[in-house]
């Protein structure tokens, strides 16, 4: 008798259900990983520029009416207004605090 060693087609197309399944659990928390992640920067971005408002306030003894007062100084941003990772823009609500329209 010969012995043949080797898979069959059966346990090659197991192989591949299992991972296809591993990777239908995967890819769409892999994919809502980096949306959380480009939130949770905008979030920060906004706390910074909110920041900066305040310290612009202490010095100024005024607040910014176009953010770009704030954003532009170098004194505050040395690396100009940072971009939102969600392609919104930053602008000034009524209460001097900084939102983002995304």
């Amino acid at each position: 008798m010969r012995s043949e060693k080797g898979f069959t087609l059966v346990e090659l197309m197991i192989v591949v259900l299992i991972l296809g399944a591993l990777a239908a659990i995967a890819i769409p928390r892999i994919i809502g990983g980096a949306q959380t992640a480009r939130e949770n920067a905008c979030a920060t971005n906004i706390a910074v520029m909110n920041s900066q408002i305040e310290l612009f306030n202490a010095d100024t003894g005024d607040w910014p009416s176009p953010l770009t007062e704030v954003t532009n100084d170098p004194n505050y941003f040395p690396d100009l207004e940072p971009d939102c990772p969600l392609d919104g823009n930053y602008s000034l609500d009524g209460n001097d605090r900084v939102t983002c329209s995304h």
